[in-house]
């Protein structure tokens, strides 16, 4: 078999470098994990470290995987693999690199060298007893002087019977990636966040010829292959591509120094590096380049071999194979300069001077000249490119929007005109100025943002977000904590996938704990009801920071959350994005209505009827027909606030729930919906989570996109609350306030859960009720009964949305929505009594198909067309 040589890996013995060290970490050694973004390492694992590096092979655990994602599946355990890897003392950003991809149980992993002869070696066994007849061995070196780890892998097919194997490798979970056209190719990695400064590459030093394009091979009996591949850390990309090219073959350097016009240097500028080759000019007839930024900096990725970064004196250098490329300097603020280099085996020198950079400077404070936490919108008008600051995970850059912790702070955007907004959430005014940027220029922005809203009495909440713990997503934690605070959301327990964690160290860290409170908790996931609950306490350095396992059966895992760590009576417990046919209707998917799983509905505290979505509470339908988002194929897409309120008739009393479930800063990110609860203190800092778990318990919630609406009964009853009636009505007083970028125009009742005609009141033929201040609608209202009934009422905007204060980011489309828990009204004296109403629908069940589905909408003269694919702001 050809294969690719393994060149010599010298043992560097300079005057004061240790040994290579391999150790399993136990109690004692666990202060020697490496910290990070991404680390994952806990006792029970092993650690590779020498004079560069340190890295950290996943112990043969219960359940060991680096976090939910990692991989999803029975199977989906992954000892033996290599979870950390980062320079001496600084931030890992690998979540994981699985050889072969590797999962499933291994035979053991253990210490195979300890250094003493210069080498330190981890090895990984899955016998072929245990995995089909093919055995698999993976063992990762290390040297001193290395800046990465040596990955052998050896597949034997010890059966009696051909067997086609995987080969390839697979790492999670990076920004950008690419492979380089260089030897066998050399696969490169961004961090998510350009601004930590890290960047990884895998490149094979020993493999078959053809193992760049054939990843499946078949193995005859008694027939091994063997790969090794070095997995190199740097400060860039672009410097693990030449770490890895240099295991490869011989190298060339280039060096140089960033300077712009006046001659001051440029640190952090990244340079996306392509050989001359792969950027052919148009030929005539083609389609142009693109013409945006996101889309130009795409392209340039995808033909990249690498990304570099200028340190903080604007110096770079760059070792890769001798030939000729084209790297392109990029820096917010400035024009992209293009240059053409020949990389030599001698340090070549490379000077570029960049335009000055354009910027704007903010002061953004309230009324007490307090420092607030706010976001920016830079809106591109009059033909100016929409910038593109940062990836979607980030705070401090997403799109054409930035967060921030405090309200003194820089952005650095290219020249042009923009309408530039400053808001912070849904309570305090927003700021809006034309800002024309010349290139060198840097605007002052300054501006008091005032709390209009007057919620004393209440805070606001949102018991669902994530952050890269989580598994699903790579937002980092700190920026999750600063897009909650710019949105104004006060308390946000903390509910990683499958981890109980704490954001707490995160807030402080951030000078944020007057802004928002926290506690810890999880979302407890699988693969049918995912769970939210809080508190517990984590349990670090352990698997899943000691959190339960998740149970099909959504009551097991009910009972267990309730129960685990410790009995606590406020504990909180909600079902997250409720399939509400499956819990509450049809449990094993026959068709029949059946209950759901019976019991469940008491095992919980609240469901979310909101989940990120505009609200359909005001809909006339249980189900429509929409599109599949991956195949665009019509479905039957069950609409869970209608249900919620068939099932209130019935006598469900779980709470109903608003939450973003942001996975990201721009587009998924929070801010769209929220709920508030009453508190003792208005101070974030001063929340109790027992105060505000008891009140979402009971139903004491408000749910909004952005109006903050109060309802209560004339004798002060308020949502989650029982009135009692002597006379067959009841007086509802509404108040309803929005900010000064928000507007409502109709105000709706629902009694037993139907929209009553002569109660809804709109600006359009109620005009006399309706404001334009801040306090858009405050009346008294009489409600006739002839029955026990729960009432909700709802406040919302037909005619505008939320883009004002989501600019670009998808939570513009959603359309200003508040309303209530039910306010439960006893007419007769014997208590609450549900009337059982279904609406004039059958509760849903599974198994209804598309034409099922339409044919009774048709039946009932309602519209059975799917949407159109939805387009991009």
């Amino acid at each position: 078999m050809k294969t690719f040589p393994l060149l010599p890996l010298l043992f560097l013995t300079a005057t004061g470098l240790c040994a290579p060290t391999a150790l399993e970490i136990g109690p004692g050694e666990k202060e020697q994990l490496p910290r990070g973004k991404e680390a994952d390492g806990i006792v029970g694992d092993f650690i590779l470290r020498n004079d560069k590096v340190t890295a950290v092979i996943s112990g043969n655990l219960p359940l060991r995987r680096a976090n939910m994602s990692t991989f999803y599946g029975e199977t989906g355990i992954t000892p033996g693999c290599l979870y950390d890897l980062a320079l001496s003392g600084a931030n890992d950003q690998l979540t994981i690199f699985a050889p072969t991809e590797q999962q499933g149980p291994v035979s053991w992993v253990r210490v195979a060298k300890d250094g003493g002869d210069g080498e330190a070696a981890i090895e990984c066994v899955a016998t072929a007893a245990n995995r089909d007849g093919v055995a698999r061995r993976h063992v990762y070196a290390i040297r001193d002087g290395w800046q990465g780890v040596l990955v052998t892998s050896t597949i034997t097919n010890e059966s009696a019977l051909p067997k086609k194997i995987f080969v390839g490798d697979k790492w999670t979970t990076f920004w950008r990636t690419g492979l380089a056209p260089l030897g066998a190719g050399i696969m490169w990695a961004e961090a998510v966040d350009p601004a930590d400064r890290a960047g990884y590459a895998a490149g094979y030093t020993e493999a078959p010829a053809d193992i760049a394009t054939v990843k499946f091979r078949e193995l005859k009996p008694g027939e091994s292959v063997t790969l090794s591949r070095f997995v190199a850390v740097g400060e860039s990309p672009a410097e693990a591509v030449g770490l890895v090219a240099e295991k490869q073959g011989k190298v060339g350097q280039v060096s140089g120094i960033v300077k712009d016009t006046a001659g001051a240097t440029v640190a952090g500028a990244s340079l996306i590096i392509r050989p001359t080759a792969a950027v052919p000019a148009p030929a005539t007839g083609e389609t142009p380049p693109p013409t945006t930024a996101a889309a130009r900096l795409a392209v340039r990725t995808s033909r990249a071999i690498g990304i570099g970064y200028t340190d903080a004196q604007g110096r770079f250098t760059l070792r890769l194979p001798p030939g000729d490329f084209d790297v392109t300097f990029s820096d917010a603020g400035r024009a992209d300069v293009t240059k053409t280099f020949t990389t030599r085996t001698d340090a070549d020198g490379l000077n570029v001077e960049m335009a000055a950079a354009a910027a704007v400077k903010f002061n953004i404070r309230d009324e007490a000249g307090i420092s607030l936490p706010c976001k920016v919108q830079f809106n591109a008008i009059e033909g100016t490119e929409r910038p593109n600051l940062g990836p979607d995970q980030r705070a401090h850059g997403c799109r054409d929007q930035y967060h921030s912790e405090r309200g003194d702070f820089r952005v650095a955007i290219p020249p042009g005109k923009y309408r530039v907004v400053v808001t912070r959430g849904i309570e305090y005014s927003h700021l809006a100025k034309d800002v024309v940027l010349k290139g060198g220029e840097t605007f002052d922005f300054t501006g008091t943002l005032k709390r209009l809203v007057d919620t004393r009495g209440w805070v606001s909440g949102d018991y669902h977000n994530h952050s890269t713990p989580s598994g699903d997503n790579t937002c980092g934690t700190d920026d999750r904590i600063i897009n909650l605070a710019a949105e104004h959301i006060e308390f946000a327990p903390t509910t990683e996938h499958n981890r109980l964690y704490d954001w707490a160290p995160h807030i402080a860290r951030l000078g944020l704990s007057p802004f928002i409170q926290t506690v810890p908790g999880l979302e407890l996931t699988g693969g049918a009801a995912h769970f939210n609950a809080f508190p517990f306490k984590p349990v670090p350095l352990t698997q899943d920071g000691g959190a339960p396992v998740w149970n099909k059966d959504p009551r097991i895992t009910a009972i267990t959350l309730r129960d685990w760590q410790a009995a606590e009576p406020d504990r909180w417990i909600q079902i997250n994005h409720p399939d509400m046919v499956a819990n509450f209707t049809d449990a094993d998917a026959d068709g029949r209505a059946d209950g759901g799983f019976h019991g469940l509905a008491t095992l919980i505290d609240g469901i979310e009827t909101q989940n990120y979505q505009t609200s359909e509470l005001l809909g006339d339908r249980p189900y429509r027909i929409t599109r599949d988002t991956k195949t665009l194929k019509e479905t039957v897409g069950y609409l869970r606030e209608y249900i919620w309120l068939q099932l209130l008739n019935r006598g469900h009393r779980y709470a109903a729930m608003a939450v973003c479930d942001a996975h990201s800063v721009f587009g998924n990110g929070v801010g769209g919906w929220r709920m508030y609860m009453p508190s003792a203190s208005d101070e974030p800092a001063k929340i109790d989570w027992r105060e505000n778990s008891r009140a979402a318990k009971a139903g004491h919630s408000y749910l909004t996109t952005g109006p903050f609406l109060q309802v209560t009964t004339d004798d002060g009853t308020g949502p989650g609350g029982q009135a009692r009636t002597l006379n067959g009505t009841v007086k509802l007083r509404v108040r309803v306030q929005c900010t000064d970028w928000l507007d409502i125009d109709r105000v709706q009742v629902l009694v037993n859960s139907r929209a009553v005609p002569a109660l809804n009141f709109t600006r359009a033929k109620d005009a006399a009720k309706f404001k334009d201040g801040v306090m858009k609608f405050e009346e008294t209202l009489t409600v006739p009964l002839s029955e026990d009934a729960h009432i909700i009422v709802v406040a919302c905007a037909e005619t505008s949305d939320l883009r004002i204060g989501y600019g670009s980011s998808s939570q513009a489309k959603i359309r200003p929505f508040a309303y209530h828990n039910p306010i439960f009204v006893d007419v007769d004296g014997h208590g609450f009594t549900p009337n059982g109403d279904l609406l004039g629908w059958p509760l849903p069940v599974k198994k209804m198909n598309v034409e099922e589905a339409k044919q009774m909408l048709l039946q009932r003269k309602m519209d059975a067309a799917p949407p159109e694919p939805a387009t991009e702001l």
